[in-house]
Parts: C-alpha cells; sequence; structure tokens
C-alpha cells in the first residue's frame, strides 16, 4: 500500500466548502440535483490537484472497467436519468441485458470474491465510458500514475496485493470531496449505504418504488445489503 502524507489544508479547505455547500443544495434542490452539482465541482477540484500531471490515466486506457464498482443509491437514480435521456435506445437494451447478467453473477458474492471477478462493466462501449459525465465517484476517484499496475490487477484479479500507484492530492482531493458530500447527504438522513453497481441499478429498475423510498430517508434497496464506508477524511475538518 502506498503511503501518503495528508495535506491537511487542501482536505480541510475541500471539507469545509463542499459540506457547506452540499447541505445547501440538497435543502434547496432535493439529493439527486445536488449531487449532480456536485459532480461537477468533484471533477474540477480533481483537474486542480497539484499532482494531476502525473496521472496516465487516458481515453481508451479501460483496464478499470472490468473491476467491480460500488455506487451510492444517489449515484445509481442519477445514472439511471442520464441513461434513459442520452443512450439511443439500442444502447438501453443492451446496458439492461449486461446489467442483468452482472447482477445475477454477483450479487450472492463477498466483497472479497468480487474483487478477484473480472466483470466488464455494463456501460464499457467500444472502449470508452458511454456515462463519463454520469460516472460513479468511485471511477472519478480512481487514478494511477503507471498502467502496469492496473493491467497486473487486470490479468491477475485473484491477486489482492497488487496496488497500483496513484497520484497523492488527486486522491486527497477526490476522497474528501466524497466524503464531505455523504456527510451532508448522511445529516439531512438519507441513505448513503455503498451497493455494488449492477445489483444497485436493477433493483432500481426492478422496483420503480425505491425512488421514492429513497426520497422519503428510506433504505431504498430493503432486498440488498449495503455496506457503511467510513470517511477518511472528516477527521482532519
Amino acid at each position: 500500500m502506498q503511503e501518503i502524507t495528508i495535506d491537511e489544508p487542501l482536505v480541510h479547505g475541500i471539507v469545509t466548502e463542499e459540506v457547506q455547500q452540499a447541505r445547501a443544495e440538497i435543502d434547496q434542490h432535493g439529493p439527486i440535483a445536488a449531487y449532480e452539482s456536485s459532480r461537477r465541482r468533484h471533477d474540477a477540484r480533481l483537474s486542480a490537484a497539484p499532482d494531476v500531471r502525473t496521472l496516465a490515466c487516458k481515453s481508451g486506457c479501460y483496464w478499470c472497467c472490468y473491476f467491480t464498482v460500488d455506487v451510492r443509491a444517489v449515484e445509481a437514480f442519477s445514472i439511471l436519468d442520464f441513461m434513459a435521456r442520452e443512450l439511443s435506445a439500442e444502447e438501453q437494451v443492451r446496458v439492461r441485458r449486461e446489467i442483468e447478467a452482472n447482477s445475477a453473477s454477483l450479487r450472492d458474492l463477498s466483497e472479497l470474491q468480487r474483487m478477484q471477478r473480472n466483470v466488464k462493466c455494463p456501460f464499457l462501449a467500444q472502449g470508452r465510458c458511454s456515462i463519463y459525465e454520469a460516472r460513479p465517484q468511485t471511477c472519478r476517484n480512481y487514478h494511477a500514475t503507471d498502467v502496469t499496475g492496473c493491467r497486473a490487477s487486470y490479468e491477475r484479479p485473484d491477486d489482492t496485493e497488487i496496488d497500483p500507484d496513484f497520484a497523492p492530492l488527486v486522491y486527497q482531493s477526490g476522497g474528501a470531496h466524497v466524503d464531505a458530500f455523504c456527510s451532508a447527504l448522511q445529516e439531512r438522513g438519507y441513505d448513503t449505504r455503498a451497493y455494488e453497481l449492477s445489483t444497485a441499478l436493477s433493483a432500481a429498475l426492478a422496483q420503480p418504488e425505491a425512488r421514492a423510498r429513497f426520497a422519503a430517508k428510506q433504505p431504498p434497496f430493503p432486498t440488498l445489503t449495503g455496506t457503511e464506508v467510513p470517511p477518511e477524511f472528516l477527521e482532519t475538518d
């Protein structure tokens, strides 16, 4: 595991600003619209990180698109909205088919078992992310400075000791942002548990009432077991 030194002024500034803005937008516009607004700030903070130019990530590199991804309910609903709005009817049929296939193969696996299996993201099409603007926070925060580690993880998914090198300040900027937004969402009573991407999307598609449950601050996916993700950077605030 790569060791990093926390840049406390950087993290403190992001957490303070994002918590305040997220609270206000959740109250004014609701959680999904607030999340979509927060997403733009997330990208801006990653782009402004001092070591962003050390990243090896680029268009056409998609080793990580075969790693399983967790999302929160607010992300799942936003992704489905983007999918309905931006993808062709034919592409939506393909994506839904892959969502269901992935969900069936992953729903009964442990977190470790999922980590040790390559599964193509349903949104990967012709080597590109078809929902790039709406991609999950986990994807936004996954950056490597050398593709060697990403490729090794893809080629040897059962080897959980492989740890691709990352840019420390990009990592801290993204992590602090997500921690702050999720903290504001949780303060307002909304579900912030993490769910595997395809199983969450499958549940949301099969249960139209899930969105209403989420809006009512109830568990949106009663058939799924979510994971509480402890914040990594809030203690620096």
